[in-house]
C-alpha cells in the first residue's frame, strides 16, 4: 500500500492513519472524494487508525472528518500533528 493516510471528503481537515505513521516520516495520503494525493511531512508518530491533521487548524475551529463536524480544536494544530483527545474536543456532548 502506498499511501499512509486516507482523507473521504474535500472539506475534511484530519486524514484517518491506514498504518503507523513514524514523526518526521514524509507521507502520502490519498482524498477519495477526489483521488487526488496529498503528501505533508508528519510531526508526531501516529498509530493505525488514528487522525492526521492536513491542515492547520486554530484553537476553536471545527475538526471535519466525512464532510461532518466531530469535534473542536482545544489548541492550535499544524499540518502534520496527531490530532486526538489532547488537542480537541468531541462535537457529540
Amino acid at each position: 500500500m502506498k499511501h499512509n493516510f486516507l482523507v473521504h471528503n474535500v472539506e475534511d481537515n484530519v486524514g484517518v492513519a491506514t498504518k503507523d505513521i513514524k514523526s518526521e516520516e514524509v507521507v502520502i495520503g490519498v482524498c477519495l472524494e477526489k483521488n487526488e494525493e496529498i503528501k505533508l511531512l508528519s510531526n508526531h508518530d501516529i498509530s493505525l487508525g488514528h487522525k492526521i491533521a492536513i491542515e492547520d487548524v486554530e484553537a476553536g475551529d471545527n475538526i471535519i472528518e466525512y464532510d461532518e463536524i466531530i469535534g473542536v480544536a482545544t489548541n492550535n494544530i499544524k499540518k502534520g500533528d496527531w490530532v486526538h483527545i489532547h488537542n480537541i474536543k468531541s462535537a457529540r456532548w
